[in-house]
Order: structure tokens, then C-alpha cells, then sequence
């Protein structure tokens, strides 16, 4: 089994898609063996360096030596709660020299790429090495399905392209 893995449901909005694709991740890791948790911004507080965000980066982000952000598009970036997250984090023993693999969503037809373009800037900074293939997935309120995951053939396909590649990156 493959250690080290972590996911981050990028905003704080409940309710959102972007928790049901970061489960969905999460299963399609486990079918390659690979174990990966999944942390959801939406009752977390980041506001501050306080004790149940040091449980998280303690327990998840430290252990962890790949990370995918699940990034929905807020306002044609990433959502303010995932900044904070890496903003209040000790980037310096969380973030250096990790790995990442962005997949960035919306319900309009750009899937996050200027957001994803955004998110790999601010990792690299944090000397995150980013894998190049970024997904984007547009139009992702008509790909899920009433089990509210994504049953789209095509779609499936190029994640677990993307995931294969992160898992040898």
C-alpha cells in the first residue's frame, strides 16, 4: 500500500461538489491500493493557527509527501479559505519539497484554469513541485449523477490517466 497521500477539499461552502469529487478521488485511489484522507474545509476554521487546524497538519499535511487539491473557481481563482489554509500553515515543514496534483472545477465551461494557474504559483513559492497534468473539469453540476458522483466514461478515464501519472510523479 502506497503511504502519503492527502486530499484537500478546497472551500468551506457546504454542501459543495467539490467534497463529493474529492471522495470520488479518494475511491479511485483506494482501487490502486492507496490510501488517502480527505480533509474538507467546510467545518474547519483557518482562521487561526488553533488547536483543531494544528490536529489536521499534525495528523494529514506533515505525513503526507503528495497532495491533491480539489479547487473549485471562486470568482475566476480558488477560494480565500484555501489560501488561508496555506497561509496560516508552517509552510516550511508542510509544504517543502511535496508534490501536488491540481484538479480544478466549476459548473461553467473553463473548469478552474486560471485558478489552477493560480494555485501552481503559489505553491511553487512554497517550493511545491506541481504535476503538469492539471484537470480541469467544467460543467461538473451536469457530469454528477444522482449518487452525486461523476458517471461521465470520459471523464473517469482522464482522471485515472491523471491519477496513474501522480502516483509515478
Amino acid at each position: 500500500m502506497h503511504e502519503g497521500y492527502a486530499i484537500i477539499a478546497g472551500t468551506n461552502r457546504l454542501g459543495s461538489k467539490t467534497l463529493r469529487v474529492a471522495n470520488q478521488y479518494q475511491q479511485l485511489l483506494a482501487g490502486l491500493n492507496i490510501k488517502a484522507p480527505v480533509i474538507s474545509l467546510e467545518n474547519l476554521d483557518v482562521s487561526s493557527r488553533n488547536p483543531e487546524y494544528e490536529a489536521v497538519e499534525k495528523e494529514v499535511l506533515l505525513p503526507a509527501k503528495k497532495v491533491i487539491f480539489i479547487a473549485p473557481e471562486y470568482n475566476g481563482s480558488i477560494p480565500g479559505v484555501l489560501k488561508t489554509m496555506l497561509d496560516i500553515s508552517d509552510y516550511k515543514k508542510v509544504w517543502w519539497g511535496k508534490k501536488a496534483l491540481l484538479v480544478g472545477i466549476s459548473t461553467g465551461r473553463s473548469g478552474n484554469v486560471r485558478g489552477m494557474d493560480h494555485l501552481t504559483s503559489i505553491l511553487n513559492v512554497m517550493k511545491v513541485v506541481v504535476h503538469p497534468n492539471k484537470l480541469p473539469i467544467s460543467i461538473v453540476d451536469k457530469l454528477m449523477q444522482t449518487d452525486e458522483t461523476i458517471d461521465d466514461p470520459h471523464t473517469i478515464s482522464v482522471i485515472q490517466q491523471q491519477l496513474k501519472e501522480f502516483v509515478s510523479f
